[in-house]
């Protein structure tokens, strides 16, 4: 990827963070952002350790101008944008529907849908300026069921889910190709600060018996933003370890390991 430039929207920590350091390392150019500056400094320090070039900006995915600006600062400093991954999230704390106070519906919502279409309103004609590019949105196995108590956040990862695919088909004739992840449970800091229970928890519900890592995520972000994924575009890409092939029940999977 020497040459590219790619933009990560929730690169302060976690996946983000991961990806950044991936495109990085590949040789892309890294434009990151997020509402954190001390940490997205902290990202951007990490790449320039290794050799990499990037910049950090405060970014709300929510507002229109702080959008604009991060896609104008891409530009600013590298003179093209190529990749993008719109992986910022938010939303209420986990509660039944009616318990939801709207306003953090919307904040949900606002950070999920509205996020990623301001992320792409403005990274598509950047990128159609050179010829086209790739995209990569950030869903959720929430987004293909429903998930108790998480109202907001399935609906908002559902909405991603279909922009995607209608980006896909906007601009599929015009060298832009979008895809959408839909990751099951992955060792986030979020996870890791649930400890080791809740993780014994969580793999026992995978087929693959284990959960999954915040660089398998990169490295598809990585595969769908080059060459090798030329082709594919609209796509819906499960990381989830098996989980939505179906159900396996744990008993199964511990008897299959013992005869292993």
């Amino acid at each position: 990827m020497n040459g590219k430039v790619a933009l990560i929207a929730g690169a302060s920590k976690g996946i983000g963070a991961a990806t950044a350091e991936a495109f990085a390392a590949a040789g892309a150019a890294v434009v990151i952002g997020a509402r954190d500056m001390a940490a997205l400094e902290s990202v951007a320090g990490r790449v320039r350790e290794q050799g990499g070039r990037a910049l950090a900006v405060r970014t709300d995915v929510s507002d229109v101008a702080s959008m604009r600006g991060m896609v104008d600062a891409a530009l600013a400093e590298f003179g093209r944008l190529d990749m993008a991954f719109n992986n910022a999230t938010d939303g209420p704390r986990p509660a039944p529907l009616a318990d939801i106070d709207p306003d953090e519906f919307d904040r949900g919502i606002a950070t999920n849908i509205r996020g990623t279409f301001l992320g792409m309103k403005f990274q598509i004609p950047a990128m159609l300026a050179t010829g086209g590019g790739a995209i990569v949105n950030m869903a959720s196995r929430a987004g293909d069921i429903g998930v108790a108590n998480l109202a907001a956040y399935v609906a908002g990862k559902a909405g991603i889910i279909g922009l995607t695919k209608v980006a896909a088909l906007d601009y599929a004739d015009q060298g832009i190709r979008v895809n959408v992840l839909t990751p099951g449970t992955i060792l986030t800091h979020n996870l890791e600060r649930a400890g080791e229970q809740a993780q014994r928890g969580a793999a026992l519900a995978t087929p693959m018996g284990r959960i999954g890592t915040v660089s398998e995520v990169a490295q598809t972000v990585l595969w769908l933003c080059s060459d090798a994924a030329s082709f594919i575009t609209g796509a819906v890409v499960p990381i989830d370890g098996g989980q939505s092939a179906g159900v396996k029940p744990p008993s199964m999977f511990n008897q299959e390991s013992a005869r292993d």
